[in-house]
């Protein structure tokens, strides 16, 4: 089958890239899992398009706009988003939750792991049950359209929100993200993929203008979002940015010609949180609904309307969008379909599940893991999230779970009666309290509580004898105090989304009050310290909290001699992330790599357990036993984790991106215009080499490459035979075969990578590897099993701006296999398009 691109599609596909008019219109060949233009799950039957027609007949302009924008909700049930409904018409509100990692609502839901950590179970199907978790507790908590999945790239380490979404790779991201919306689907809940397009960096979010060649975006950026329009999602979430030149949320290129007109999307697009920044631009290029509220699209719609600067036809149009949309999930059904009960149980089952099919054992050597026999019965448990568990991001990604395990108790259930677990600390997040004598007059600041409608207000100062460095810390409730010292405010309120959503791990304390904290050096002599709280409306709590440098060398000291003391040491390392902001650097924050140095030089038997959200340097790597990359693993994470350290449980995860051995070797290293860009501009330099494919046609040898994940056995490749002709009957394809075998003494999970290399009858860029296709197996020993891999005409072709259409990219092309894009013993060679 062939089809088409549209004449002024071209023409407007030119415009995205700044190109001139001229050039063929080509043909394109499909894949069997990513279709062109997209086939909408569930199209409106007759019956529901009458229905629609007269609803829009009855509407009046107000109420046509009211569905076009959000509101406050008068009953909110803590969700992000609302729109209100036409209750004389029996039309419904919407009520529009986060949900990257889970529900999120006022109320406690399921905590399910990072979506990163999911993907790197390389499993489809495990990540539709995760969608189903999302779609059945979204309908029971009162939802109706869920802000998931996240379908752009991991295209620079630093990004704050990599631990959101899926992979570097397009191939890999678009299957999960396809499975995802139909897992959520399935529930009934409307499922929202964001952020379309570009928009995966927090720095510059707002305002950034992201150049992308027409090849780059159908070839990488654009892949996610493409498989959710063809699972049938029924929104699209517009990203904040500008893409070549026009916001994400007024671009008619994107919205029209790619969106509905190449993909063929029949949901409807709503904007990202204050991200539509005009009225007619904005409606005209194709987005249906602005969010939080309706600066735009409220009064200043409809006037524009009256005036006849927009057409109503326009307005009806974004209407009946969102209207057929709801119709094809029975949101206008009388009387509405019964919202499920929540199965809390279920959903923590699926989070285990998850957190332990996607661990990523980076390293292990001299059979660090898994702990068995002595190596169980004397262990030390070091750092902070060892005891205070790290479920998850912070922002918009937060889910208050039922409850969450720490991995120290889990650890302790696991290993017995029969062992020891110790515990140390190894770095104090929270702070010790200010002595009160310490301070002149003596008070004491770390349980406050101020009266509702009362200030509290202390002003003294207090003595140090030598130079230190004080990292000073602030917890509260309510309005957060006012900390003065020696006349500086410690903790102002700075505007911007990093305020907004700072939380997590460091913004939370244990028993849930907000934390700010400041390190600063102190020189030796007096300083002045002055508080001032208020209890606004309901009154607050607040405590003034620091660690100073003694108290940080003495728990690093306790870390080193509990350390000494196991036979075993499993050291947590954390990294919080949050929207709103980028990561500084790829190091662990903190002490903690000295604390990692010293731990592991005390005791060689040392894993290093990561909660962290993407990609990390480790100078420190070669001093450990091992390292095993858990990113946020949900609120059953404990659980989990303990499976793999105890080897209850093969780490099967491989990594959904490439951790550099160095920043300054990365992608987007050097070169500010790529990262995070220059005068407001950034661009995709790398073209359609992103990810692993930048490190192969570099040459550059990564610290761990895509795909890499070690296992408890051991395993071998063999028999590789590639023919033409995939599945599916596609002619233009191949069937890729090879045998794997376990060849060691422990049942395991092991994921069997196929790569393509480039066509050489193709005048296009192409990746010196691109991921074709992947099968995730479970062997017991001795066992073996022959791997079929159908790879498609889609995945072997190139988009040729040119023609502005995919090119199948015939001739001989190399073939491999194996277990990472580094890893490949097995390689042929198959013609592409011989038939």
């Amino acid at each position: 089958m062939t089809e088409a691109v549209s004449r002024r599609s071209a023409m407007r596909l030119l415009a995205l890239v700044g190109l001139g008019a001229g050039g063929c219109v080509a043909t394109v060949p499909p894949g069997a899992e990513l279709r062109t233009r997209a086939t909408p799950a569930q199209a409106p039957e007759p019956a529901s398009a009458a229905r629609v027609d007269s609803l829009l007949e009855r509407l009046t302009l107000d109420e046509k706009t009211a569905l076009l924008h959000g509101a406050r909700d008068p009953a909110s049930l803590g969700q992000a988003g609302y729109a209100p409904g036409v209750p004389r018409l029996g039309i419904p509100a919407l009520r529009v939750a986060d949900g990257p990692a889970g529900v999120r609502v006022a109320r406690p839901a399921t905590a399910l792991p990072a979506p990163v950590l999911l993907a790197s179970a390389f499993d489809p199907e495990l990540a539709r049950e995760y969608g189903r978790v999302l779609g059945r507790e979204g309908r029971a908590l009162g939802q109706d359209v869920l802000l998931a999945p996240m379908a752009h790239l991991i295209r620079t380490p630093y990004a704050g929100r990599n631990s959101e979404t899926f992979a570097e790779d397009p191939r890999l991201t678009a299957d999960l993200v396809a499975a995802m919306v139909r897992g959520i689907q399935d529930e009934g809940l409307i499922a929202t993929a964001g952020h379309f397009a570009l928009g995966d960096q927090e720095h510059g979010r707002d305002t950034v203008d992201v150049i992308a060649t027409e090849q780059t975006l159908h070839e990488t950026a654009l892949r996610g979002f493409e498989a959710a329009v063809a699972a049938g999602a029924g929104a699209v979430l517009g990203a904040r940015n500008k893409v070549n030149g026009l916001y994400a949320c007024e671009s008619k290129p994107l919205l029209d010609d790619v969106l509905r007109g190449s993909w063929g999307f029949e949901g409807w697009v709503m904007s990202d949180w204050g991200a539509t920044h005009g009225t007619v631009a904005a409606i005209g290029a194709g987005l249906d609904m602005e969010m939080p509220a309706g600066t735009h699209f409220g009064g200043p719609l409809r006037e524009a309307v009256r005036a006849g600067s927009v057409p109503e036809g326009a307005l009806d149009l974004a209407v009946r969008r969102i209207l057929s949309t709801m119709d094809r999930f029975g949101l206008l059904a009388d009387p509405p379909a019964a919202r499920p009960a929540r199965e809390a149980a279920a959903g923590a089952r699926t989070a285990r599940k998850v957190a332990a099919a996607g661990a990523v054992l980076l390293r292990n050597e001299h059979g660090t893991l898994p702990l068995t026999g002595a190596a169980a019965r004397s262990i030390a448990v070091i750092g902070p999230t060892g005891q205070v568990p790290a479920t998850g991001a912070g922002g918009r990604a937060h889910v208050v779970p039922d409850g969450a395990a720490a991995p120290l108790t889990a650890i302790r259930q696991r290993a017995g009666n029969g062992s020891t677990v110790r515990y140390a600390l190894g770095e104090d997040l929270y702070g010790r309290a200010l002595p009160a004598a310490l301070l002149t007059p003596p008070a004491g600041l770390d349980d406050r509580a101020v009266d509702a409608g009362r200030d509290w207000t202390y002003e003294g100062a207090f003595r140090l004898a030598a130079d230190d460095e004080w990292t000073l810390l602030v917890h509260y409730t309510g309005q957060r105090p006012a900390v003065r010292l020696d006349g500086e405010e410690l903790f102002p309120v700075r505007q911007g989304p990093a305020e907004a959503f700072a939380g997590g791990l460091l913004g939370t304390a244990p028993d849930g009050m907000s934390v700010r904290r400041r390190t600063l050096p102190l020189k030796a002599g007096v300083h002045r310290l002055a508080v001032t709280a208020r209890g606004g409306a309901g009154g607050q709590r607040f405590r003034l909290r620091h660690t100073t440098r003694a108290g940080r060398a003495a728990d690093l000291a306790e870390a080193v001699r509990t350390a000494k003391a196991a036979r075993s040491v499993v050291l947590f390392a954390y990294e919080d992330a949050a929207e709103g902001t980028d990561r500084t650097t790829l190091a662990l924050p903190g002490g903690q790599a000295a604390l990692i140095e010293a731990v592991a030089a005390a005791n060689p038997r040392t894993t290093v357990v990561l909660n962290t959200p993407s990609s990390t340097t480790m100078p420190w790597l070669a001093k450990t036993g091992a390292v095993l990359q858990m990113y946020y693993p949900g609120q059953e994470g404990a659980g989990a984790t303990a499976d793999i350290l105890f080897g209850d449980v093969d780490p099967g995860g491989r990594l959904t991106q490439t951790f550099p051995a160095d920043e300054r070797a990365t992608p987007l290293a050097g070169d500010r215009l790529r990262y995070p860009g220059v005068g407001g501009r950034r661009e995709y330099g790398e073209g359609v080499h992103v990810g692993h494919r930048w490190y192969d046609a570099q040459r550059v040898a990564p610290l761990f490459p895509f795909g890499h994940g070690l296992s408890y056995t051991t395993w071998h490749y063999e028999k590789l035979t590639v023919r033409p002709g995939a599945a599916q009957g596609e002619p233009d394809g191949l069937r890729v075969e090879f045998t794997v075998r376990n060849t060691g003494r422990r049942k395991g999970t092991e994921v069997a990578q196929v790569y393509v290399g480039p066509s050489p009858e193709l005048e296009l860029d192409q990746p010196v590897r691109a991921l074709a296709g992947y099968r995730r197996l479970t062997l017991a020993p001795g066992q073996s099993q022959r791997v079929v891999v159908d790879v498609d005409a889609r995945t072997l072709s190139s988009w040729d701006p040119a023609r502005h259409a995919w090119v199948l990219g015939s001739g001989r092309r190399e073939v491999s296999a194996g277990r990472s894009s580094r890893e490949l013993p097995l390689r042929s060679k198959a013609v592409v398009g011989s038939r």
